[in-house]
């Protein structure tokens, strides 16, 4: 019998999961920004743009696709911004 560490390590990483998807409130509350600086960074072009989709009308977010998206902007030179 496979057990629920297992199967959390064989997981498909490109798969989203319930549990990986986040709200625009729950974005904000983690990135510790308003909710209409999220909504404002959906409307942004290129790399300033935050990760998202929609689900119907509702804005989510893949919880690994925005640690990935801070992480490159941390990386991005102030100069190019």
């Amino acid at each position: 019998m496979i057990s629920d560490h297992d199967k959390r390590e064989t997981r498909d990483p490109d798969r989203v999961y319930d549990h990986d998807l986040a709200t625009v409130e729950e974005i904000a509350a983690f990135l510790r920004v308003p909710t209409s600086w999220v909504y404002e960074r959906t409307r942004r072009r290129g790399n300033e743009r935050i990760p998202h989709f929609k689900l119907g009308k509702y804005l989510r977010f893949a919880r690994r696709e925005v640690l990935e998206w801070v992480q490159s902007q941390r990386r991005i030179p102030l100069a190019s911004r």
